[in-house]
């Protein structure tokens, strides 16, 4: 019995936690502020490569199932979107591979910066991804949808944490869009950052694959409660959930910065 217990034991934290991941990462992102540190505290002595590369597979089949939703019942703005998915997918390898070489060490307090600004900017404009500007995008926007997809696919290879809520941001902040319709958007272009990274961590060994399907299957149930809920409620739901989750970040990137 007593070994039995140990087999589940990471299982019985991971699994539930996959499913809450799931449910917000849909929604806002930010999926991985839970999924990570309970794979971290299942498996201690793990390599974190292995953890970051399970993470992943869980993470694009909960993607992957909310997309699905999203594109469904949306308006997705393709082009934008899609744009963004290539140039993010091409960064986020090379972010992936500049993992062992450059130091991780300055992202932290700089992305901590960041995140204050948009929780801020967020909280301060009432009416900001409310309703969609119904804008015309032309080829500067393109361009900024292809920049885009570039700084934020290496950020998501590099380091990863918040991808999703930063993406959610810009993508009503530069291009117009509501909180839903850039949720969508943002999950076209996480789908394709989640991919290249397992293309760089399973053909390397780093993925565990029993555990990260097992983790994935609720991951899926949680990304279709939340896209769910998501689109139930609308954009103001989506804005409230966003604060909460970009509040989280800079509780857990403080902590992580000063209490070092």
């Amino acid at each position: 019995m007593a070994e039995w217990l140990d087999l589940l034991g990471p299982w019985l934290l991971l699994l539930p936690a996959a499913f809450l991941a799931g449910l917000v990462d849909a929604v806002v992102g930010g999926g991985g502020l839970i999924q990570i540190p309970a794979l971290f505290a299942a498996y201690p002595q793990a390599a974190p490569a292995t953890l970051f590369g399970t993470n992943k597979l869980s993470s694009i089949c909960g993607t992957f199932s909310a997309t699905l939703r999203y594109v469904s019942q949306v308006r997705v703005p393709w082009r934008l979107a899609l744009l963004a998915a290539v140039t993010a997918f091409v960064f986020a390898f090379l972010g992936a591979m500049s993992v062992a070489l450059l130091p991780k060490a300055w992202a932290r307090p700089l992305v901590l910066v960041l995140l204050v600004a948009v929780a801020f900017y967020t909280f301060l404009r009432k009416d900001f991804g409310a309703e969609d500007l119904g804008l015309n995008h032309g080829r500067k926007h393109l361009a900024g949808a292809l920049l885009l997809g570039a700084g934020i696919g290496f950020y998501d290879g590099f380091f990863g944490p918040g991808t999703g809520s930063f993406l959610l941001f810009l993508f009503v902040r530069f291009f117009g869009l509501d909180f839903l319709r850039a949720t969508s958007a943002a999950k076209i272009v996480n789908l394709s950052t989640n991919a290249a990274a397992l293309l760089y961590f399973g053909p390397t060994g780093h993925v565990l694959w029993a555990l990260g399907l097992g983790m994935a299957l609720c991951n899926i149930g949680g990304a279709q409660l939340g896209s769910l809920l998501a689109l139930r409620h609308g954009s103001a739901f989506v804005r409230k959930l966003f604060l909460l989750v970009a509040v989280a970040l800079i509780v857990k990137f403080a902590w992580d910065t000063f209490a070092a």
